[in-house]
């Protein structure tokens, strides 16, 4: 039997190898569990999750929730739009209101970096980060790495290329952490505009501006969305030139091994960030992505409650 050393999960920075490899094995079980007809287990019964969003996201939100369901717990979904926060209540008296109503797990989503640590710090609850600033999202990499597993077998020594607006991306983030500590090699694909500054990132990966030259060879790749609601307009000429430049094209995609993955977090930008041509491509495994998503936030939330996953 195993269990998580980390009580939280706020990022993949600094997780190790064997917790990743423990909530990828843990997925993969329960991955089966949602091919089956009921697609239930009373793993979370008498568990209570709040779903606390504080920024727009279908996706992540619905996911989580599924996950939730799934597991059998009680779940309560709060987003800002119906809450005392529009009436200029703190983060911290609304985590104080929440865990006064005897809450075990929070899921948290925040546009403030940092976020998921604080309320660890002010709360007894359980806190799972579902993405936070431009710092981390890190069921979205581990959802990533399961779907290449899947595809590839072992993470180690395969060459991953992660394309587009990494300044603003906490996918690019935590998928650099996870994959580089179940070693992969990553190379990381920026315009100069949109390249991290902090240069602790380039400590463990390579860095490069042609897109060619980043995806030679590459097992899969990962094209991020354009992070346009947390960009200055002034960082890309224009969405046309970026698609020249940094979109995943056909063209682009004969310097990647033959039966490269092609990847996404979503939604798609068609046309600048990835072709159509590409997302619908037999090499596309954005679909997949989605439905491991939940099978990875069903094993984030069991393994967190105390789960243990059998080895």
């Amino acid at each position: 039997m195993s269990t998580l050393q980390i009580k939280h999960l706020f990022g993949l920075r600094g997780v190790s190898q064997s917790d990743i490899r423990t909530i990828l094995d843990t997925a993969m079980d329960f991955r089966q569990v949602l091919e089956r007809p009921v697609k239930k287990v009373p793993s979370l019964r008498g568990v209570t999750v709040v779903n606390l969003f504080f920024e727009n996201s279908t996706r992540t939100r619905t996911s989580f929730e599924l996950a939730e369901k799934r597991l059998s717990a009680d779940t309560i979904n709060f987003t800002t739009s119906n809450s005392s926060v529009k009436k200029g209540e703190t983060l911290l008296d609304t985590l104080r209101n929440i865990e006064a109503m005897k809450i075990d797990l929070v899921v948290v989503r925040h546009k403030g970096t940092g976020v998921p640590k604080f309320l660890a710090d002010h709360s007894k609850a359980i806190i799972v980060n579902a993405g936070d600033g431009a710092h981390e999202h890190p069921t979205q990499a581990l959802l990533d790495m399961l779907t290449i597993e899947q595809h590839l077998g072992s993470l180690k020594n395969k060459r991953i290329a992660i394309i587009g607006d990494i300044r603003h991306s906490r996918v690019a983030r935590s998928n650099l952490w996870g994959l580089t500590t179940m070693g992969a090699h990553v190379t990381l694909c920026a315009p100069s505009t949109l390249a991290p500054r902090n240069r602790e990132f380039f400590n463990s990966v390579h860095f490069e501006q042609d897109v060619r030259k980043a995806v030679h060879e590459a097992d899969a790749v990962i094209a991020l969305r354009l992070q346009k609601e947390r960009m200055d307009d002034s960082l890309l000429p224009s969405m046309r030139e970026y698609r020249n430049f940094f979109g995943i094209t056909r063209d682009v995609l004969e310097q990647a091994s033959p039966s490269a993955l092609i990847m996404h977090p979503g939604p798609i930008n068609r046309g600048v960030e990835l072709d159509s041509e590409m997302a619908d491509s037999d090499q596309s495994v954005i679909l997949e992505q989605v439905t491991n998503g939940v099978a990875v936030r069903m094993a984030v939330l069991f393994l967190l409650s105390g789960g243990r996953a059998s080895e």
